[in-house]
Formats: C-alpha cells, structure tokens, sequence
C-alpha cells in the first residue's frame, strides 16, 4: 500500500485535479505544521516550560472566556507560522479581538485564515482530547485585511477547512471541496499520511452529541425533539439513541464524521442574548463546510449554516449538524413553530 503524505496529496490535488493553486498548497501544508507544533506542546503537558503549560494564563480572550496557557501558545504558534509565507493577506483568531495584519516586511498573498487555535481547551487540565479548526477564504479584491470587513465572507465561499485531533493519535482532517479526508500523523517520520479518503457521513443514525445539563434553558423545539429521542423504542422515533458529548466541537464532530451522528449546540435562554454558543467564522463555518462535503447537512434549525451572511467577527450562532436524515428532523420540529 502506497503511503501519500499531506505534501503528496495537495500536489495531486493542484497538479492532477487543479482544485488548488500553489498557494493555497503552501498555506495548507503551514497550518498542518503548526499543528504538529501544537500537538507537540499538548504532549509535555506539565512538562514544558518553567511551570508547565498547564493551567489557566490569568488572561480572558474577546469573548470575556478565561484563557489557558495553552490558548495562548496556541495562538502564538499559529501567527508565527503563518504570517511569513507570503501566501496570506490577513489572519483573524477566535483569540483576538481583531485581524492580524501580515506584518510589512513580508510579502501578502490572496487568502484569509480564520482559526480556533485550541478548540476544547477546557479539557486539557484532565488530559481529554483537543483540537484546532482552520477555515479559508480569497481576499476580495479592493477589501482592506487588516479590517473585520474582508472576513465577513459566508461560508459558501469557503475554498479550504479543516481541524485537527489531538489525541492518541493526531490526526489532519480536511476539505478543499473534492470530498474530506484524513492524515494521520507519523510520529517517527514528521509526516502526515493519508489514512482515509472520500469520508462519508451515514444518513441515519442512532446517536447524538449534546450538552444535557442545559436542557431546561433551551426553546421549545429543541426540547421536543430531544425527548423524542430519548423516549427510545417506545417513543415516536421507535428506536434507542446513545448520547456522546466530550465538550469538544472537534472530538464530537469527528465521531461524528466516522461514525455518524448529530451534534447540537442549540440556542438557550442563557445565551440568546449573543445569538449562539460557537463562532460562526472559526466554528461552525469550516465544520459545516466538511460535514456538507462528506454528505451531511448543517443547519442553525432555520436556515443553512453557510448560507449566512456574517455580521461580525466574532458572531455566535445555533448550531445543529451531521447525519443529512437527522438533521432534517431536528429542523422540521424548529419549523413548526
């Protein structure tokens, strides 16, 4: 069996299918190595650094949201790495209030990188998996980059999206609109290497990711369809759903993508006022992106996720996504009020 690396494919993406330019090759495989350098820095926990990396960093980032240190390297690591190449006009960071201007001693590109450096970083004190999502976008011709406006993109225009898994293995999973597939990192050679192709999301499923303990908060539909599913064989659905939720977009998603399944993080009285829980542009966007290539659906439960218009740089939304067929339900409850 043949071993494709991550360099391998995305030269066979550009060379042999013209999905990608140069460009956006090189920009793919910066962010792949910005995150092996951030799976190296989870692996030493405790261990790196004078006093460990664990922990909180005694700083909140835009949101208000207690930052670990972890966070904060993150983010370094990805604006160190990225904003050299020459193949970026800008980045933007769940982590910051505003854009990241290419510094003037570098060349600029024609592409956008909106990323959530360390996505569950809740989860690292205890030692679960974590992870990093990355979207991509053009810069439109005559948008200024260092300003909020030039990302304010829906997602349909995404051209690249992808996350990462930090867990027992790495794993690079990404979509440049031909299908989604995943590289696992070899720890021995430094590579990624292509494990899964043409992942495909069942249509059907029999289990879903969400927060239990907000319940009582949520509106309505939501309600209504989560006691569906929980009634089991006796209720309407007339079969058992196993519930899975680790608090980790990217680990829930992931399951998801392997195995199918639905995950929601529906509007609820505690955040109506923001509109959502999770970042349109560094969450929701790229997630959808992937799960729509690997035939699933993503929906707010009243319109398409990528269809929206963004309205900020840090804009929340609902969100519901996964197996195409129980997608579908989740929204027919929603619109039926």
């Amino acid at each position: 069996m043949r071993r494709i690396t991550l360099s391998r494919y995305l030269i066979e993406e550009q060379r042999e299918k013209g999905k990608i330019n140069a460009d956006l090759r090189l920009l793919i495989e910066v962010v792949a190595r910005a995150c092996k350098s951030i799976a190296i820095a989870i692996g030493k926990g405790g261990l790196g650094g004078e006093g460990g990396i664990l922990g909180e960093a005694g700083s909140d980032n835009v949101q208000g949201e207690a930052q670990k240190k972890l966070d904060v390297l993150s983010n370094e690591i990805f604006l160190e790495a990225n904003e050299w190449g020459g193949h970026l006009a800008g980045m933007a960071s769940e982590e910051m209030e505003l854009p990241h201007a290419i510094p003037n001693r570098y060349p600029q590109g024609e592409y956008l990188l909106l990323f959530d450096p360390l996505d569950g970083s809740s989860n690292i004190d205890i030692n679960v998996s974590v992870g990093t999502i990355f979207s991509v976008l053009r810069c439109t011709e005559g948008d200024d980059p260092t300003q909020a406006n030039a990302f304010l993109q829906a997602g349909t225009r995404q051209v690249a999206a992808g996350y990462a898994v930090y867990g027992p293995t790495t794993l690079f999973v990404l979509t440049v609109g031909d299908g989604v597939v995943c590289f696992t990192l070899d720890r021995e050679l430094g590579s990624f290497v292509l494990t899964q192709e043409n992942i495909q999301i069942p249509h059907d499923t029999k289990e879903f990711a969400i927060n239990m303990s907000n319940m009582r908060f949520w509106e309505p539909p939501m309600q209504r369809y989560v006691n569906d599913l929980l009634s089991g064989k006796e209720g309407p659905r007339g079969k058992d759903f196993n519930m899975r939720w680790v608090a980790s977009m990217v680990v829930d998603v992931h399951r998801i993508l392997t195995r199918g399944g639905v995950f929601m993080y529906p509007l609820d009285s505690k955040i109506a006022a923001q509109g959502g829980k999770l970042r349109l542009l560094y969450e929701a966007n790229p997630m959808a992106f992937i799960v729509e290539q690997a035939g699933g659906a993503a929906s707010t439960g009243h319109c398409n996720i990528m269809d929206i218009q963004p309205s900020g740089l840090h804009q929340r939304i609902p969100v519901i996504l996964g197996s195409k067929n129980e997608v579908a339900l989740a929204v027919a409850h929603h619109l039926k009020d």
